[in-house]
């Protein structure tokens, strides 16, 4: 009994601290819109993913995680409905959309099931954030304006209320840490593995998100044919950047 009565003091305690973030995140955003840019969105995210489940596991253990993920998807629930009510149905959504085509049911646990990805991608921004900086100044690696990349914009679209803006809010966020993870991925590969894979499916594979695979040195070539190549793309005078990024090209000539 006990047990229950934590759990139960747990999830309502996280349930309002959603709440509260939410209000206060309001606030913050009537002021100023920076809180959709990174690095002050990486705060914004924090309060609604991460930061519960820590308190949640400090707080009980894994009954205090499990306590805080279900108020993080009472909450959401909440959250959309509320806005809903709040911001009105003007038209078609893409939600009904999708519940059309899906069933209600089957749409919001098919939503549900992205949800945990949310580990990963907070684990992604966290080594974008910690780990790729000293790549810079070890290897000589580009520096990016990561708030060009991680931003929130999508709320600005006429008609996105309840769980399309809730998820469209993600997704944007998602999309966001993941473009640029993939472009600090093809700075490594390039600069330390520049060489192609056996596998000639694998290579049209991954193409689309290294692009310098075609370039690289062939799978049956030799080291001193690596060791060319690296020397040809890196003079150690520009940022290592992937070969084929726009600031190598040379500028094009218009007439």
């Amino acid at each position: 009994m006990e047990h229950w009565i934590c759990f139960l003091r747990v999830l309502g305690w996280i349930y309002a601290g959603l709440a509260g973030a939410a209000l206060g995140t309001r606030l913050v955003w009537a002021i100023t819109d920076r809180i959709t840019v990174a690095p002050a969105l990486d705060v914004f995210i924090s309060l609604f993913t991460w930061i519960p489940w820590v308190v949640g596991a400090l707080w009980a253990g894994w009954a205090g995680l499990g306590a805080s993920v279900l108020a993080q998807v009472a909450f959401l629930h909440t959250f959309c409905l509320i806005h809903r009510a709040i911001r009105g149905k003007k038209g078609r959504t893409l939600t009904d959309a999708q519940a059309r085509l899906l069933g209600p049911v089957r749409n919001q646990l098919a939503l549900l099931c992205t949800a945990p990805a949310a580990v990963i991608f907070s684990a992604a921004r966290a080594a974008e954030m910690i780990l790729y900086p000293f790549l810079i100044r070890l290897a000589g690696l580009p520096a990016y304006k990561q708030g060009e990349w991680v931003n929130l914009s999508r709320h600005k679209y006429n008609g996105l209320i309840g769980y399309d803006l809730l998820w469209c809010w993600y997704c944007d966020w998602m999309t966001g840490v993941w473009a640029l993870g993939s472009e600090m991925l093809r700075n490594v590969e390039s600069f330390w593995c520049p060489i192609r894979f056996q596998s000639d499916a694998k290579n049209r594979h991954v193409a689309l998100d290294f692009p310098d695979v075609e370039k690289w040195a062939p799978h049956d070539g030799s080291m001193e044919d690596v060791v060319r190549l690296f020397e040809k793309h890196y003079d150690g005078k520009t940022p290592n950047r992937w070969w084929g990024h726009p600031d190598r090209q040379p500028p094009q000539n218009s007439e």
